[in-house]
């Protein structure tokens, strides 16, 4: 069968490669899979339900949830009867679901736990058109998803057929709300198409066979990780879904994937943790790990002298092969997007044999423009990678990135200005600041709209240095400052875990708590150190001038940062006010 809308893929998967584990969730300490048939027959139940409850064509169904098959379900059973999902952040707060819901004209929810389901009854009186909220298990407040699902009838099941016929490749077929950094969240509306096309342009960087296994955490509403969930679904990967972030150590040893999915902060949270793991080394077990993390920073992926290669293949059989065993000890290959990953950090992961993939890509690109392939002449370390097929990139005058083809988005729900403001003659205007290296790796430098003059006139690209500030094990978070002041300043959140080990190490006493630890004159003292450092690396007019300690650490659910954890610029100089004034005013 040929797939042209995106519920046309289990029905694919189930006719060239069914599976017995497609979707596979723990519950109760064991591995509970459902097969491809299985799926396909679920979904259609809670089709028939939707019908037998009004659903018409274009109505906006919501769904907060964690990772878990019922989500992937409830997805295509959504699809098939033309209604348009709106899958939501289960972390934002009910005045931006009251603001969604309202947008989208919600009329039914569906969710998965009762934290979730409190905040959504809470807003029901707000949002004239829900009617009726329904989750995966037993919560006050809601209905069971069990009532949705209607047995085999053959009258709703020639319906379903009829709705199906009727869709075509380029109908809306999701609302997703962006994040942001700043104002209200904008509802992007992507086509059956728009995501179809990533998937098959992504599947030859797919470096995985049929029947492996992905592990899947970040969040499902996110478009990066709902569409590699279809693009395993069409490749024939089975997917199992994570208890939690705190379970993902134990769940990668449990299923051993051979790949999964990250974002930068993640990655530089494992890379820390091994390191602190080599610093309670001692004697020539730690002198030996130490060479062998040296050995990695000067790692490429082409170019190297055979003492080199020599010295890499030693370092990976004596320490590194226990890297890969943390992971798992199958990992083909990460995925990492969202955000740019230091290119010291990618070394050190390749180098160890584990394939870090950094991509770039949008919402409104559906999600991917450029990723780069696990083959080793198609990686360029510090880029993120070639254009996919079908998609064309250009760079502007000024430096912005421009990008056209069946990716790019069709629009802002109820917004033609803002939509028109991005996309003029067929290009997409990402507000992303980017190069080519070599004529074809496309590297992404800044935000466009983040780039800021000091009252000097130089500009300062704050993304590029806060990247290479956070190679530091003593920062988790930085925010480079300074638009229209004398000079650059920077908020920092220093990493508490990180300064436990070292105070440890140190034999000294720090603290207990966030705000002892963060204002502790050591600590304090060693992240100027630190900043000494890294300023090394960036011209005079760049340099960190001050720094303050941020107040408390910045997190998804106190609002500083956004669900892929970055800053939102406004609320962190809201919270640092009184920091911005010692900075710039004593």
């Amino acid at each position: 069968m040929e797939v042209k809308r995106l519920f046309d893929i289990p029905y694919y998967q189930n006719e060239k490669f069914p599976q017995k584990d497609a979707l596979v969730d723990k519950r109760n300490g064991n591995w509970i899979p459902v097969s491809t048939q299985e799926y396909i027959d679920k979904a259609n139940s809670i089709s028939r339900g939707l019908i037998k409850r009004g659903i018409q064509a274009g109505d906006k169904i919501a769904m907060i949830s964690n990772n878990r098959s019922e989500w992937n379900i409830c997805d295509i059973a959504i699809q098939q009867v033309g209604a348009i999902g709106v899958p939501v952040y289960p972390t934002i707060d009910s005045d931006t679901y009251a603001y969604i819901f309202n947008d989208a004209e919600v009329k039914l929810c569906i969710l998965s736990d009762q934290e979730l389901a409190d905040k959504v009854i809470a807003i029901k009186d707000r949002v004239p058109t829900l009617s009726e909220i329904f989750s995966f298990v037993d919560l006050k407040g809601t209905i069971n998803w069990t009532e949705l699902m209607v047995d085999a009838d053959t009258s709703l099941d020639e319906e379903i057929e009829k709705r199906k016929s009727v869709i075509q490749p380029d109908d809306l077929v999701t609302l997703i709300y962006t994040s942001g950094t700043t104002g209200n969240p904008k509802g992007v509306m992507l086509s059956h198409n728009n995501l179809l096309s990533n998937v098959i342009a992504c599947e030859p960087r797919l470096p995985v066979d049929r029947n492996a296994k992905a592990l899947s955490f970040l969040p499902v509403c996110h478009v990066f990780e709902r569409m590699l969930l279809y693009l395993y679904q069409y490749t024939g990967v089975s997917i199992y879904f994570a208890e939690s972030m705190d379970t993902i150590g134990d769940n990668l040893k449990e299923v051993k994937p051979n790949v999964f999915t990250a974002v930068p902060r993640l990655l530089e949270k494992v890379y820390d943790k091994i390191i602190a793991k080599g610093e309670a080394l001692t004697g020539i077990k730690k002198k030996l790990f130490f060479w062998a993390v040296r050995v990695a920073e000067h790692y490429d992926v082409r170019g190297k002298s055979i003492f080199y290669k020599f010295k890499l293949a030693i370092a990976r059989k004596l320490i590194f092969s226990k890297w890969q065993e943390g992971l798992g000890g199958n990992v083909q290959a990460i995925a990492c997007g969202s955000a740019a990953l230091q290119p010291r950090l990618a070394r050190v992961y390749l180098a160890a044999g584990i394939s870090v993939m950094e991509g770039y890509g949008l919402t409104e690109t559906s999600p991917v423009i450029s990723v780069n392939y696990k083959e080793t002449n198609e990686i360029y370390i510090g880029t993120t990678g070639t254009v996919i097929d079908k998609v064309e990139v250009k760079i502007a005058d000024d430096g912005e990135i421009l990008v056209k083809g069946p990716n790019v988005m069709l629009g802002y729900y109820k917004k033609p200005d803002q939509t028109a403001e991005v996309l003029k003659d067929g290009w997409f205007h990402t507000g992303d600041i980017g190069t080519f290296v070599e004529g074809k790796y496309l590297k992404i430098t800044d935000r466009k709209k983040e780039i800021f003059k000091t009252s000097g006139g130089k500009y300062i690209a704050p993304q590029v240095m806060e990247n290479k500030f956070k190679e530091s094990r003593f920062i988790e978070q930085i925010m480079v400052i300074g638009e229209n002041q004398k000079m650059p300043a920077a908020f920092i959140v220093p990493d508490i875990e990180y300064f436990k080990e070292w105070s440890k190490q140190q034999n000294l006493n720090i603290g207990n708590c966030y705000d002892e630890i963060a204002h502790n004159s050591l600590v304090v003292e060693q992240i100027q150190k630190e900043v000494d450092h890294y300023n090394s690396f960036f011209g005079d007019w760049e340099k960190i001038k001050r720094f303050e300690i941020a107040p408390a650490p910045w997190t998804v659910e106190s609002g500083e940062l956004t669900p892929t954890m970055k800053p939102k610029r406004k609320v962190v100089m809201e919270a640092c006010k009184s920091q911005f004034e010692k900075i710039y005013n004593s």
